[in-house]
């Protein structure tokens, strides 16, 4: 299964150490948005975007890359995963991964699944304490990445 990670990680390299446990497991290339052509994307079984949040949304250089992806019109541009860490829980009334879940559907991507974990995070106000969550994303936020790019894989055997 051929796959690629575009992955911004601009802050603490939170989400890029979660790209990088993934795409272990995965075999995969992790790449910036400006790292790769949004022609490219055809030519992967399984893309997965991911990102830090801020301000309770995905980065804009991420958003950005998939608002330039032509609608694939009637058939499917392919599987696709959302990941990203913040410094708060996600909230289950209004997920911050779902803007980008429905924009990657409205381009054509099949989402399988989404995947998030605290991550240190030093925006205000938390930057006058040192940041918050400051271990993190610890060992077992890196193996519960891990767990779920094998879940990803198998599934992806499964529908083969």
């Amino acid at each position: 299964m051929k796959t690629l990670l575009v992955c911004t990680s601009v802050s603490h390299g939170n989400t890029r150490r979660v790209a990088d446990a993934m795409a272990g497991v995965l075999d995969a290339r992790v790449v910036a948005p400006d790292e790769v052509e949004v022609s490219d994307l055809p030519g992967y079984d399984l893309v997965g975007f991911g990102s830090g949040v801020f301000s309770q949304r995905m980065h804009r250089d991420l958003l950005g890359f998939v608002r330039a992806v032509p609608r694939s019109g009637p058939r499917p541009l392919g599987r696709a995963f959302v990941f990203a860490t913040s410094g708060l829980p996600e909230p289950a009334f209004a997920p911050f991964t779902r803007p980008l879940v429905r924009l990657l559907e409205d381009r054509g991507f099949e989402v399988a699944d989404t995947f998030t974990c605290r991550a240190l995070d030093t925006w205000m106000p938390f930057r006058l304490i040192g940041g918050i969550n400051k271990q993190r994303p610890d060992e077992d936020d890196l193996i519960a990445a891990r767990a779920f790019a094998r879940r990803l894989s198998n599934d992806s055997a499964t529908t083969a």
